[in-house]
């Protein structure tokens, strides 16, 4: 029974109590006229005198009640209709496909009429698509004239295709959340890039003066934004600040990256910082250990950038400069000798690159396998597909009998030689998901990552020994150093002197790119070896059809920005369209004005871009917001579920951000 009806019997009770009496009445009557008959006559006159009065007395208390009841009712509906009306929260009722049909004067003020038609669906265009059923609440926040509501959907109770809408202003609560998190604090670290070689550069007498001046301007800089700066070595700071200003350095996007390069007090070489902020911690601890990690990432990339690092996010500034070459190997001394030291300790060892490996990433593979083979371990060299550029090179060690015939396996045949006895060696490539086989990092004893590309937000994080250097050629270049320092009886051959030569070669297109002393004299040491010059240009030789892709690729680039040549490879009819990509990126750098190329290559149904530049635009940057990375000259990026055309779009797009930025 509904509570309408329910109602409606009690009252009907209430007034129709008296008449209830009669058959009592009625009994006792007849009782008292047993006894006596004119007592009973008496008492019946009584009775039917009641009766008429009582009915009488019903009929004009039943229509004054029901007309009282009724005036209430009416006056309960227009108090509670001007109540709902001057309801301070914004409320309306919509019908089944989300039309207004009624609202009170608060949610007019905020949806005013236009054109005879409210806003209701600009404000929320998801009503109509899904509306709630029964007693189920559709909850969304929603931002509407500079204001921020939460809008709560629910069905009317007891009707059909009737829906209660409420705006719940919430614009002051999520201020005084975003000013909470404003005043969240923020630990950062800074180091000085190259501190001992700017000394050195200075007078003796002025290089203290330096040292204040570069503190000087650090403090200034963060203190400006309500930082506090920790002096807690010579060449290094600690930070503490608010997050409101962390957001105001990054906005400025860390000019004292630049600023700080304008120091001249007689020292030759610039000054350069690392900065990492730690940010988004459940603790200052794990802030502190945000900002560690970062600055570690910093210094790994080349220095002279910042990175603001929380638990799930990275972000990068600066790092427009390539690093200053350090003319000492000590670091390569150490490294070869702990990456001695670990292959003592195992059993086996498995080599890999990049997918797709070029002549570095084999050449530098090659230069780890002499190291291993002088200490008498199972080594291996893990490549599954092999280019056509990089098949005369193979053929030489497969047609050797010097060398076994599982000098090369798969990286199917290496998942099931891994075990917690062997060592797993990454060459080029620092980043997991592009290695030649990823699943050789899990399970495996010992990683050791030897690259000279820089950091990105992926990296491979059990990695027992990392030797990144982004100021190196190649990782070729790095190998041949460690070759040096590995020991005594490593002893190269002309074919594996001239591999590791030829992934130099490549890598500094004809020692044209990224060389220093050091490149020199590590293809001076591979000369003394018997690296044949000769014999090495001949591994450059390329196919007819090669040649012709590569030149319909630079032929139908198109010029983007003023300064960014852009070009389509057509992979059709070539084995390694990837290659020749490579080559036409750095062909398209010799067209004057062209700061920087960039190619994209179907290949496989995944589009892969080469990035090249001199040095006045930093590749790395631009493919790393596409998902790549790289080096500060040579970068790439991977692309997958999407066309030649989306891709060059998105590269297009991420141009025109980071020159609106002044990322570039």
């Amino acid at each position: 029974m509904k509570k309408d009806d329910r109602i409606q019997v009690r009252l009907r009770r209430v007034m129709m109590w008296p008449l209830y009496l009669l058959p009592v009445l009625a009994v006792l009557t007849f009782a008292v006229y047993l006894i006596d008959h004119y007592a009973g006559a008496a008492v019946g006159i009584f009775d039917l005198v009641y009766v008429i009065f009582m009915l009488r007395w019903l009929a004009s208390w039943r229509k004054q009640t029901e007309d009282e009841l009724v005036d209430f009712a009416v006056d309960f509906q227009q108090q509670q209709k001007n109540q709902i009306s001057s309801l301070p929260i914004p409320y309306a009722i919509l019908g089944m496909g989300g039309e207004l049909l009624w609202g009170n004067r608060k949610f007019e003020e905020i949806v005013p009429e236009e054109d005879g038609e409210f806003q209701i669906r600009k404000m929320l265009p998801s009503l109509g698509k899904s509306m709630p059923e029964d007693d189920t609440k559709f909850v969304e926040h929603i931002r509407w004239k500079r204001r921020a509501y939460q809008a709560e959907l629910q069905m009317v109770s007891g009707s059909a295709g009737m829906y209660s809408l409420f705006l719940f202003d919430e614009t002051a609560h999520l201020a005084a959340l975003d000013e909470i998190e404003r005043q969240r604090a923020v630990v950062g670290q800074i180091c000085i890039d190259n501190y001992d070689e700017a000394m050195s550069g200075a007078e003796q007498v002025r290089q203290s003066l330096l040292a204040a001046l570069i503190e000087r301007k650090i403090t200034r800089y963060f203190s400006s934004h309500d930082g506090i700066v920790v002096a807690t070595e010579r060449d290094k700071f600690t930070v503490f600040m608010r997050k409101k200003g962390l957001y105001e350095v990054m906005a400025d996007r860390f000019s004292i990256l630049e600023d700080v390069k304008t120091l001249n007090i007689g020292n030759n070489i610039a000054v350069t910082l690392s900065i990492s902020m730690g940010t988004g911690g459940r603790t200052m601890e794990q802030n502190n250990e945000f900002a560690r990690n970062a600055l570690n990432l910093a210094l790994g990339r080349g220095g002279d950038q910042a990175i603001v690092k929380t638990a799930d996010s990275i972000q990068y500034f600066g790092g427009k400069t390539q690093r200053q070459e350090k003319n000492t190997r000590v670091k390569a001394r150490v490294k070869a000798q702990a990456l001695r030291e670990l292959m003592l300790t195992r059993g086996k060892v498995l080599i890999m690159g990049h997918h797709i490996p070029d002549m570095d990433s084999f050449g530098a593979a090659v230069g780890i396998y002499l190291a291993a083979r002088s200490l008498e371990k199972e080594v291996h060299i893990v490549m599954t597909d092999i280019s056509s550029s990089l098949r005369p090179l193979v053929n030489r060690f497969q047609a050797n009998r010097d060398y076994p015939t599982d000098m090369i396996i798969s990286g199917d045949k290496a998942k099931l030689l891994r075990d917690i006895n062997t060592m797993v060696v990454v060459v080029d490539v620092n980043r997991p998901s592009y290695t030649e086989c990823p699943a050789l990092l899990d399970r495996t004893g010992t990683v050791v990552v030897l690259d000279h590309h820089r950091q990105g937000g992926e990296t491979i994080q059990k990695a027992t020994l990392s030797y990144i250097e982004p100021y190196a050629s190649s990782a070729s270049e790095m190998v041949a150093e460690v070759l040096q320092y590995f020991g005594d009886n490593v002893k190269i051959r002309p074919i594996e002197a001239e591999t590791i030569y030829a992934g130099i070669v490549m890598d500094t297109d004809n020692f044209v790119t990224n060389t220093g002393v050091r490149t020199f004299e590590a293809a001076a040491f591979l000369r003394r070896q018997g690296a044949d010059v000769t014999r090495v240009r001949k591994l450059f030789r390329e196919r007819m059809e090669d040649s012709q892709a590569k030149a319909a690729t630079i032929s139908n680039a198109e010029i983007f920005a003023d300064c960014f040549a852009i070009g389509v490879c057509d992979g059709a009819g070539i084995e390694s369209p990837t290659i020749v990509g490579a080559e036409a990126a750095n062909a398209m750098l010799d067209i004057i004005g062209v700061k920087a190329s960039f190619v994209f290559t179907e290949f496989h149904d995944t589009i892969y871009i080469s990035a090249r530049s001199i040095d006045e635009v930093n590749v790395q940057l631009i493919m790393e917001r596409v998902g790549g990375g790289g080096h500060l000259n040579i970068a790439g990026a991977q692309m997958e579920g999407v066309s030649v055309e989306e891709a060059k779009e998105r590269v297009e797009k991420v141009i025109q951000q980071m020159l609106a930025e002044g990322a570039l």
